[in-house]
């Protein structure tokens, strides 16, 4: 079972299902991705590294998946684009945890998944982040490696 509560199962014929990762972007919760959602995701990843995406940069992201034009990103359109890479699920879980594993060590740690969980917006205490940690396989101390998410997530590969 998913944070979400839901069951992830290829058997029942569902593809990726990739509403979490849009709802981690649009922080506003209005049902579309704006400028200043991508904005605001990108400062609080890479804000206390002093990466933070630049405005042309987020304005060619809103562009490149903007198929009606409105200047928003909504979820169906969202959804065409990671469909459209031909990227398999395995490399969408791999770049969901590179994005998860802020230092790039390879393991999403305590704080990784706790800040995650946060813009994801799930209320998961320390307590509940410890015991997806051990779920994972880790002693609920240290974190999780790529393969530890997926147990975590519920995901076979």
């Amino acid at each position: 079972m998913c944070p979400s509560g839901r069951i992830v199962s290829e058997e029942a014929g569902l593809g990726p299902d990739f509403r979490a990762a849009f709802d981690v972007l649009d922080a506003d919760r209005d049902g579309k991705i704006s400028r200043e959602d991508l904005q605001n995701f990108y400062s609080g990843i890479y804000g206390s590294i002093g990466c933070g995406a630049e405005e042309d940069v987020i304005g060619s992201m809103i562009t490149a998946a903007d198929f009606n034009r409105n200047g928003f990103v909504e979820y169906d359109e969202f959804e065409r684009v990671l469909r459209a890479k031909g990227r398999s699920d395995n490399e969408m879980m791999e770049e969901a945890f590179k994005v998860m594993d802020v230092d790039g060590d390879g393991i999403v740690g305590h704080e990784d998944l706790k800040r995650y969980m946060e813009r994801a917006g799930f209320d998961a205490s320390d307590e509940d982040i410890k015991a997806m940690i051990r779920l994972g396989g880790s002693d609920g101390k240290e974190g999780v490696t790529y393969h530890g998410l997926l147990k975590i997530l519920a995901i076979d590969n």
